[in-house]
Order: C-alpha cells, then structure tokens, then sequence
C-alpha cells in the first residue's frame, strides 16, 4: 500500500447545536475547535446543523404530505380520464 494516499483517518466529535447531542466517532474531518469527552481526552469536534436527534425523520415529527387532495385537485382541473 503506498503510503500518504489516504487523508488521517481519527476519532472526531460531532455535536447537533440544536439537539444538544454529540456523539464520538471516526472521521477524516478536521476542525481547530476541540471537547474535552467523557472518558477524560480531548478530540477535534465538529458543529452539524442537523443529526438523528433533531432531523423530523428520525424524531418522528415528520411532516405527511396531503396526496389524496393533491390527486382530487388534479383529477377535478384535467378530469379523471
């Protein structure tokens, strides 16, 4: 394998300002900001805007799409056949 191919693949917080949720990881992402984590070391942590915790999806306030009057509205301006 040559060597100096591949970027430093190391462990990186990612912290969801909104949820108040980091979690720890490995990455290739780099940041000069740094988290003192909970087994006592200090890692490069990096700000997301949105993660499992927040996301509508994953939380289950997911929006639902009114599709049955979406059709009716399309049926009644170009009819149904």
């Amino acid at each position: 394998m040559q060597q100096d191919k591949h970027p430093d693949y190391h462990p990186v917080v990612f912290r969801d300002r909104a949820a108040g949720y980091a979690f720890l990881t490995r990455s290739t992402a780099t940041s000069d900001q740094t988290i003192e984590w909970d087994d006592g070391e200090t890692y490069p942590v990096v700000d997301v805007e949105i993660s499992s915790e927040s996301h509508p999806f994953y939380t289950g306030k997911a929006r639902t799409v009114d599709t049955e009057g979406r059709v009716a509205a399309f049926e009644r301006r170009y009819g149904s056949g």
